[in-house]
């Protein structure tokens, strides 16, 4: 497949993100700033118990409350069964708008609209609701006996709460296993944790007199939304828009149907404009977080480190409902055929209902728990056979030619060994190395290094499209209209950075309309590291579509063939004569009454994988247990880097995730289900003041085809090795295996203490 080649001099670029300036200033309006006239107030009554039928209900007071204009429960609202992620729509419907019965802490139980917060605060304490208590259980692993309590009886699950049994193996593990001199077992367990966006769940819903719902959100799946809204309460599509202005941070949290058909129809039976904003506490308990899971890996190795079978069994915590979690599960799958040359792998993935809250996408979708089980063990095999780690991924690593075994399908351009080789320069390793070997005393110096990887699109899963319009104004400026949403990745300024590259304007003359399901065309969504892969091609596409018509105007006015005119500085050129873009727009119009204007679809068939290697290097203090990280080093497989400003700020982002992910993140849930650390205060993320002194950061350009401009896609593979590569640090450092995440001092000291015991 020919690779585009850049000649405007865009791809490359270091350019800063389009509304950095209105977001810092305040002039940009999120949901929660925007305000309608007229406008009501929503808040939803969330249940106290995990498992209950509501044996009674009585919103009369409530209701009877001066500025309550609405109440809501299962007595009033439609009863469907829907799937809330867009990218589950069609199976395991098992949500309803309410329920009669409970199945978490904080499921919905009823909604009010009142003329302002405190109203609807007041009226929701009115609400009177009697439970009638049900069995309840918070263990996944519980949840895989046949004697547990069915939470659901509809949803198609595969028996009892088990969603799926997903089983996908090649080659010959069993003989495999038998081939190996030695055989490592290990159980894995990984907590959930909060996407932490600066920005709670909020939605504005509005439903007009010509019936016309709709509905503005931060949102990253907009046409699911509408396709959810539309069935639920059956209204045509063309009566739903879902529009999303601006987003103050997603990592997948806001993908799934939330609250806004809560806002809807509060907002049908008042037929006034309804706000719903989620305080912190509410976000974390009551909407999605990464998945909870335990995983048990088990990997077959020669004398000289060679893989030779790997074995993995994942039982993942989807919470009370099923969201997107069978999809978690699968695509987590696929990374386990994508990082070694052994062709004996076996997975086997079961997803469970609990009465927990539930789990949900968030960035990397499955890949860094998988990764971490997979490289926490090649760092245990590595210390038992002696074996240096760089070594043993020299070993097993996939190269460019390397293939899925289950259907001998390339993983596109390959390149997790030069990620490697890179990162080992730019990190110092054996410098690094000799500073773990000498350090004694109270503080451990410790090196870990992971390498991890994650795909792109969502091509052989469904239908991986973007579709795109795009007109040339008088003045020869641009406007597109992208389904993309801006969620702070730089989605929309990569593409706006390729039509410009494209068209040979300047960045300035190009606007885009997006995130709106009236104005632009459908997009899948901005999940599965879509943005520059999928969408950024479909950027391309539409702007060279736009490119040929504006050729073919231009051509008549520089007396030469179409293919003969160039576009570079705002021009359109046949060698040394040029004319403007606004001449030829005019020319168009006046010459041949015909507007410059294109629309295309792109559907992508790449089955790239980004590859990504990380090297940490922390110390412990072996009196407290705290850990520092002092250096880090990050070097990706990008095919190419389309904006290297872009890219740089999403690894940096993703070692901070990534750290907190490792060291301090968990959701702690009680003996009645619980969140214990509902808030900032009690949630500990980690800081900025905490995060590593020097990071060094590395791309690998090895262009893939499939890509636009020869570029895959960073915002997600960029988190999946940090993990890993953290525990390892610190697992090396003090001579203890850590398991279980996250590693926080109690943990590291309770280590330390049993290695002491066992010494003597």
């Amino acid at each position: 497949m020919k690779i585009d080649t850049p000649k405007n001099g865009m791809v490359g670029a270091r350019i800063p993100i389009r509304d950095g300036a209105v977001k810092a200033t305040g002039e940009i309006k999120y949901v929660a700033d925007m305000k309608f006239p007229n406008m009501l107030y929503g808040k939803i009554l969330t249940s106290p118990v995990p498992h209950a039928r509501i044996k009674s209900i009585d919103t009369s007071k409530a209701e009877a409350l001066e500025g309550v204009e609405s109440v809501i429960c299962y007595k009033n609202s439609p009863r469907k069964y829907f799937n809330s992620c867009g990218e589950t729509l069609e199976i395991h419907k098992m949500e309803q708008l309410f329920s009669d019965t409970v199945r978490y802490v904080g499921d919905k139980v009823a909604a009010v609209a009142a003329i302002d917060e405190k109203t609807a605060e007041k009226a929701l304490k009115l609400i009177e609701v009697e439970y009638e208590a049900l069995p309840a259980n918070f263990d996944p692993e519980r949840a895989l006996d046949d004697d547990a309590y069915p939470i659901h009886t509809v949803g198609d699950l595969h028996h009892g709460n088990v969603l799926q049994h997903i089983v996908q193996s090649s080659g010959d593990v069993d003989a495999g296993m038998a081939e190996a001199d030695f055989v490592f077992e290990d159980r894995y367990t990984v907590p959930g944790i909060h996407h932490g966006a600066i920005e709670t769940h909020c939605c504005i819903a509005t439903y007009d007199s010509r019936n016309k719902l709709t509905v503005y959100m931060p949102s990253q799946d907009t046409f699911a939304i509408r396709v959810n809204l539309s069935r639920l309460f059956d209204i045509p599509m063309s009566r739903v828009r879902v529009l999303s202005p601006a987003v103050g941070g997603a990592f997948g949290g806001k993908i799934d149907l939330m609250l806004e058909h809560v806002a809807a129809l509060l907002a049908m039976n008042t037929r006034r404009p309804v706000k719903i904003v989620l305080n912190r506490k509410d976000s974390i308990c009551t909407t999605r977080n990464r998945h909870q899971m335990v995983l048990y890996v088990k990997t077959g190795v020669k004398r000289d480190g060679t893989i030779v079978a790997e074995d993995y069994h994942v039982v993942c915590n989807a919470g009370a409902y099923a969201s997107g979690s069978t999809n978690i599960v699968w695509a987590m799958c696929g990374k386990v055929f994508k990082v070694h040359k052994n062709r004996n792998i076996r997975f086997v993935g079961d997803p469970v209902i609990t009465n927990t809250s539930l789990g949900g996408p968030m960035r990397g979708f499955g890949s860094p728990q998988i990764i971490f089980a997979q490289q926490r063990q090649m760092n245990r095999i590595a210390r038992t056979l002696g074996i240096d780690m760089v070594e043993l991924q020299r070993k097993n690593l996939t190269g460019p030619d390397g293939v899925d075994a289950r259907f001998d399908a390339p993983h596109g351009n390959p390149r997790p060994l030069d990620c490697l080789e890179e990162g080992i320069r730019l990190f110092g390793y054996e410098q690094q190395l000799k500073q773990e070997r000498e350090s004694t005393g109270r503080y451990r110096i410790g090196v870990g290094l992971s390498v991890g990887a994650h795909g792109n699109g969502m091509f052989g899963i469904k239908p991986d499209i973007t579709a795109m319009m795009m007109k040339m104004n008088e003045d020869g400026s641009v406007i597109f209209y992208s389904g993309s949403h801006e969620m702070g990745n730089s989605a929309i300024t990569t593409q706006t950075q390729l039509v410009s590259e494209v068209l040979g304007i300047d960045i300035d003359k190009v606007e885009c309309v997006s995130a709106d399901t009236d104005l632009a065309p459908y997009q899948l969504a901005d999940y599965s590291s879509r943005g520059a892969f999928v969408s950024g091609y479909a950027a391309v596409r539409i702007a060279q579509l736009l490119k040929k018509e504006v050729q073919k105007y231009a051509a008549e006015l520089l007396k030469c063939e179409p293919e003969d005119v160039d576009l570079h500085d705002d021009r359109a050129w046949h060698g040394e004569e040029g004319v403007t873009l606004e001449e030829v727009a005019r020319h168009a119009r006046e010459a041949h009454n015909q507007e410059l204007l294109a629309a295309h679809t792109h559907g992508s068939t790449g089955l790239a994988t980004s590859y990504g290697a990380h090297f940490v290097k922390v110390r412990v203090d072996t009196e407290t247990g705290e850990v520092e990280l002092l250096d880090y080093t990050a070097v990706h497989d990008i095919g190419r880097a389309l904006n290297p400003l872009a890219v740089e700020g999403q690894i940096e982002g993703a070692i901070q995730m990534g750290a907190g992910y490792a060291l301090t993140e968990s959701l702690e849930v009680d003996e009645n289900g619980r969140i214990k650390n509902s808030t900032f205060r009690t949630y500990r993320m980690f800081h900025a003041h905490e995060m590593p002194k020097n990071i060094r950061i590395g791309f690998v350009e090895k262009l893939e085809p499939t890509g636009p401009y020869g570029a895959k896609s960073i915002g997600e593979c960029s988190v999946v090795p940090s993990i890993s590569a953290i525990a390892n640090a610190v697992s090396n450092a003090v001579g203890c295996e850590f398991n279980d995440l996250p590693i926080r001092p109690d943990r590291i000291l309770a280590a330390l203490a049993k290695k002491r015991e066992q010494e003597q």
